[in-house]
């Protein structure tokens, strides 16, 4: 859970600014779209083996 505090003399823009960023340096919103459907765990096997084929072969060509 994200928490931001308002500091005095903050404005509203600025405090959702400073919690969006935080939101997105957690993960969150990926997190929530990754789990939005779900998938069966032969799935999530196959994509984490082409992830790791992918970044493989990244590594060789650099």
């Amino acid at each position: 859970m994200v928490e931001v505090r308002l500091a005095p003399d903050e404005t509203f823009e600025s405090l959702l600014k400073r919690f969006n960023r935080k939101v997105q340096q957690d993960g969150i919103l990926a997190e929530a779209r990754r789990r939005e459907h779900y998938e069966p765990p032969s799935v999530v096997r196959k994509k984490k083996e082409a992830a790791k084929r992918r970044k493989s072969l990244r590594q060789k060509s650099a």
